[in-house]
């Protein structure tokens, strides 16, 4: 039997603790701060075991900047031990911009594992990302936390990780404002911005595409529905090209201004049409309070 191994890495202040602590919550056996070196063992000992009750089917670790260099450079080939065996890993790799990250450890105080008297905080985030790539490169599923506060960062690591119960992609459509930036996490971007405006309606301003009368709105110009079959028809093509190359995750991203109207209505439309052809597809509005 296929046993689950989620590997959680990424930059400093990302949000990896946070991450574990959920996972840990719903019932994998999690280690924070694992050594690089130390992965194929811990597979190993749990695949030996013989106790019915203690079988540890569902595994999590946190992977840090804590690791010795050498030992971040040699993932790749204890990635390739694991994968001889019954875990099926899956890389989720956390990252923020560095502005945020700045943020996060100035309000905070805490040290971060980089620096010293001679490299700054700055340097040392900038650092890190270099130092991490060996796993980065190699990520299943890069989640932008920018955006997220700790609740928000619990639901999509619900979202995306822990609903994610089968080997089948796990595709999520996520609208965005281009005004915040494009998410790092995406993988496919599609800009909507050249639609018919609704918050240039001030009856219509302060909804969301998640409101009938926004839908309505949308629903009513020719040019939304053009573009939404372009898109579809896209996807339908190129989607399944995706997963059989064994993609485990795939985020489309669909933008607007601001990230409330035009993009919140074409990626619940998306949502609704790919869900009778794929059996694990969500959604996510990053520009929207909930997710």
């Amino acid at each position: 039997m296929t046993k689950r191994l989620v590997i959680i890495s990424g930059r400093s202040g990302s949000g990896k603790s946070a991450a574990l602590n959920v996972l840990e919550d719903l019932g994998f056996y999690c280690i924070d701060n694992l050594p690089v070196g130390l992965l194929p063992t811990l597979t190993e000992q749990a695949q030996n075991d013989q106790d019915a009750d203690n079988q540890l089917d569902k595994l999590a670790v946190s992977i840090d900047a804590r690791n010795l260099p050498q030992a971040i450079a040699s993932f790749p080939t204890m990635l390739n031990q694991i994968e001889k065996g019954p875990y099926r890993a899956e890389i989720i790799y956390l990252d923020a911009s560095n502005e945020t990250l700045m943020q996060r450890f100035s309000s905070t105080r805490r040290k971060h594992p980089l620096t010293n008297p001679d490299t700054s905080l700055a340097e040392a985030i900038d650092e890190e990302q270099s130092y991490l790539r060996p796993i980065s490169d190699l990520a299943d599923l890069t989640v932008d936390t920018t955006h997220s506060s700790l609740h928000e960062l619990r639901s999509l690591i619900k979202l995306r990780i822990v609903g994610k119960q089968s080997n089948d992609m796990a595709l999520l459509f996520e609208s965005f404002g281009f005004k915040h930036g494009i998410p790092i996490d995406a993988d496919l971007v599609f800009d909507v911005r050249n639609l018919p405006n609704p918050y240039w309606d001030p009856n219509l301003r302060q909804l969301t595409g998640k409101d009938q009368p926004i839908q309505d709105f949308l629903q009513s110009e020719a040019v939304v529905q053009e573009m939404l079959t372009d898109i579809q028809q896209y996807l339908q093509k190129w989607l399944p090209q995706f997963e059989q190359a064994n993609r485990s995750y795939m985020t489309v991203a669909i933008g607007c201004t601001g990230g409330h109207h035009r993009s919140v209505f074409m990626s619940e439309c998306l949502t609704e049409i790919f869900q009778d052809q794929f059996n694990n597809v969500q959604v996510r509005h990053r520009e929207l309070p909930d997710l």
